[in-house]
C-alpha cells in the first residue's frame, strides 16, 4: 500500500456518493481509502484500470486465500462488512472454484429461462399497480416501498421457488444487506437474520422439491453429483442469488423514475417512441449504477499497471468503483452527469461489472426495468415527484445506489394547490 498518501476516509453511510467518487477520481487512476474500521484498501475510478484489473488472473475476490491482513489476523473477526469477504458462492471465489460454483448457478439466468420470466414480470407489475391505483387521490404514495422494492424481490422469489407465507420475511431482511453503516453488532444480527431465513427456505424445500433455482442447487448438494457443494456453499450461493436478483433491479427502477420525472422531455419521448425503453434502462444504468462500490477485489502478487503506473503488492485490497466510470468525462463528455437516453455511450458503463465476475443477473434486470418503466408510465402518465429531486435520501451504504424512499403524487392535482400527508412532515406544493 502507498503510505506516502493519507488514505481517503469513506463515508460508511454513503451521503454523497458522487462528490466522494469525484474527490477519488481527482487522485488519479486508484486512491488509497480508509473503508470502516480503519480496513486500508484502494479505491480503483479509471474506466480502462477497472478493465484491466478485472480481467487480470492475478487480482482475485478470495480473502481466505489472499487477503494478506485478514491472514495475518489484523482484520477483527466482528469487522461489519465481513460478510462481504467470508461469503463462500461464485461472488468471492477464484480460478477453478468460481468456476465451480458459477456454473451451477449459472443456469439460472439462461437467456431462456430469463425469457420466460416475462409474462410474470408483466403480471407482478400490473398487480402492483392496481394496488397503487387504489389509493386515494391526492395521497403521497413511496413508490419504492409499494412498487420499485417489492416487482424485484417478487420476480426473485419465483426464480427460487420461495413460498408465498416467507415473502414478508424475505422483504425484511434482505434490505439490510447492503447497509455499510451499521456497527459490528448490528452487522451480525443481520447476517444471522438473513442466514436463518435462507436456511427456513432450504427446510421448506427439501420438505415440498419445485421446478425452482433452490431445488436445483439442494439437489446439487444433497445427491453427490460431483459438484462439492457444501451446506455453507449452498446458503451462499442463495444469497447471491437473492442479491444479483434483486438490489440491482431496485435500484435501478428508482433511479430511473428520478430521472424521468425530472427530465420530461425524455420522458416524452419514450411514450412516443416505447422501442427506446430498453435505451432509458442503459442511461439509468450509466448515470446512476445501482451498485456504486464494490469489493472485494485482491492482488494474488505484485500487480504492475505500466498504462498508470501503480502497482498494487500483493494482498491489496482493491474496491471497484464504478460509480465513477459512468461519469467520466474521458468517455461520456463534458456532459456525462446529465441523462440523455439518446446518448450515443450510453451502453458504455460497467455497471454490471466486467470479465469472469460480470453479473449474473444483468439481464434480468435489465428486461424488468424494461416491463415495469413502461407499464408504470403507461399506468400514470402524469406521475410526479412528491419532493424536490435532491430532497430524495440516499441508502445508508457506499455499496449500494439508489433512492431510499421515492415519495410520488400518482396523478397529480390542481396549480397551486397542497397536500400535507404526513410524509416526514413535509407539505408538498403541486
Amino acid at each position: 500500500m502507498d503510505t506516502q498518501r493519507c488514505p481517503y476516509r469513506l463515508d460508511p453511510a454513503g451521503a454523497d456518493l458522487h462528490a466522494e467518487t469525484a474527490a477519488l477520481s481527482a487522485a488519479g487512476p486508484a486512491a488509497p481509502i480508509e473503508l470502516p474500521g480503519g480496513v486500508p484498501a484502494w479505491s480503483v475510478t479509471d474506466p480502462a484500470l477497472i478493465k484491466r484489473l478485472l480481467t487480470d488472473p492475478r487480482i482475485s475476490k478470495d480473502a481466505r486465500r489472499h487477503w494478506s491482513a485478514d491472514l495475518a489476523g489484523e482484520i477483527p473477526a466482528d469487522w461489519p462488512l465481513r460478510m462481504w469477504t467470508d461469503v463462500r458462492n461464485a461472488l468471492t471465489a477464484y480460478g477453478d472454484e468460481h468456476g465451480r460454483l458459477r456454473r451451477l448457478i449459472g443456469p439460472a439466468f439462461t437467456a431462456r429461462r430469463i425469457r420466460a420470466l416475462a409474462p410474470r414480470i408483466e403480471a407482478v407489475a400490473a398487480d402492483l399497480l392496481d394496488r397503487l391505483a387504489a389509493h386515494p387521490p391526492g395521497r403521497i404514495v413511496d413508490l419504492r416501498a409499494e412498487f420499485t422494492w417489492v416487482l424485484p424481490l417478487m420476480v426473485v422469489n419465483t426464480l427460487l421457488g420461495v413460498p408465498d407465507a416467507m415473502h414478508d420475511a424475505f422483504r425484511s431482511t434482505v434490505g439490510r444487506l447492503f447497509e455499510t453503516a451499521t456497527g459490528p453488532e448490528e452487522a451480525l444480527r443481520n447476517a444471522e437474520a438473513v442466514y436463518a431465513r435462507l436456511a427456513l427456505l432450504v427446510e421448506a424445500k427439501r420438505a415440498e422439491p419445485g421446478e425452482d433455482v433452490t431445488t436445483a442447487l439442494i439437489q446439487a448438494r444433497d445427491e453427490e453429483t460431483g459438484t462439492g457443494l457444501d451446506e455453507r456453499e449452498l446458503l451462499d450461493s442463495l444469497l447471491l442469488l437473492i442479491g444479483a436478483g434483486h438490489e440491482t433491479t431496485v435500484n435501478l427502477l428508482g433511479s430511473a423514475v428520478v430521472q424521468l420525472l425530472t427530465h420530461p422531455g425524455q420522458l416524452d419521448a419514450l411514450r412516443a417512441d416505447p422501442a427506446r425503453w430498453p435505451d432509458a434502462v442503459e442511461e439509468a444504468l450509466r448515470l446512476q449504477p445501482p451498485v456504486a462500490n464494490i469489493l472485494p477485489r485482491f492482488a494474488v502478487e505484485d500487480v504492475h499497471d505500466e498504462a498508470t503506473g501503480l502497482t498494487f503488492a500483493r494482498g491489496d485490497l482493491l474496491v471497484v468503483n464504478f460509480l465513477a466510470t459512468g461519469r467520466d468525462p474521458a468517455l461520456h463528455g463534458e456532459d456525462a452527469a446529465r441523462y440523455d437516453h439518446t446518448r450515443a455511450t450510453r451502453r458504455d458503463h460497467l455497471s454490471f461489472g466486467h470479465g469472469v465476475h460480470y453479473c449474473l443477473g444483468a439481464e434480468l434486470a435489465r428486461l424488468e426495468s424494461r416491463i415495469a418503466l413502461a407499464a408504470l408510465f403507461d399506468r400514470f402518465p402524469r406521475l410526479t415527484l412528491a419532493v424536490p429531486a435532491d430532497g430524495l435520501r440516499p441508502l445508508e451504504s457506499f455499496i449500494s445506489n439508489g433512492p431510499r424512499e421515492l415519495p410520488v403524487l400518482l396523478h397529480g392535482g390542481g396549480p397551486g394547490s397542497t397536500i400535507r400527508d404526513g410524509w416526514r412532515g413535509r407539505a408538498v406544493a403541486q
